[in-house]
């Protein structure tokens, strides 16, 4: 018997997942190893660690990234270009300040990706912006939002008015 059962192009397909960071209540490791098991493919059937066959994920609303305790004070990033002497760091709220919370959320998601030649093209697939508005708005199907943005946008594409019609179509004309 094969042992590729199930693994069609269908299965390998890549879903747009919405995060508002605003609106949900996790912290920010917890949002990223949330995101970084989406990015990896983990929540799919066909998982496989040398594949890539992750989603996208678009978060918006990363200035209202949450951190607990003094996190946004004392947590320091470092750079170092590998000459003497050139060891730089900052902290987060210096990063909030410069880049954004998008660039926060990008290196903790980072940081939990495995270390391997396909952790670029999995955080490539992570699209942060600091608003609401984003240009990813008609490829979104799954939405993790509140039952108020849910009934706006619907969160399974059987839910969506143009493929109630079809159904319907179908259904009287056999």
């Amino acid at each position: 018997m094969s042992g590729t059962v199930g693994k069609t192009r269908l299965a390998y397909s890549r879903t747009w997942h919405h995060v508002d960071v605003g609106t949900d209540g996790r912290t920010l490791g917890r949002l990223a190893s949330s995101i970084a098991l989406i990015l990896m493919g983990k929540n799919k059937p066909i998982y496989d660690p040398s594949t890539d066959c992750g989603d996208y994920v678009v978060a918006v609303g990363c200035h209202d990234l949450r951190t607990s305790g003094k996190k946004r004070f004392q947590k320091k990033y470092y750079t170092h270009n590998t000459r003497p002497g050139s060891l730089r760091s900052m902290t987060m709220d210096k990063m909030f300040e410069k880049w954004g919370g998008g660039e926060v959320l990008r290196r903790a998601v980072r940081g939990m990706l495995p270390k391997n030649r396909l952790r670029d093209k999995r955080l490539a697939r992570l699209k942060t912006f600091e608003g609401l508005d984003h240009p990813y708005k008609e490829n979104i199907v799954r939405i993790g939002a509140p039952e108020a943005e849910a009934e706006a946008n619907p969160s399974s594409i059987l839910d969506r008015p143009e493929v109630k019609e079809a159904f319907e179509k179908v259904k009287v004309h056999p």
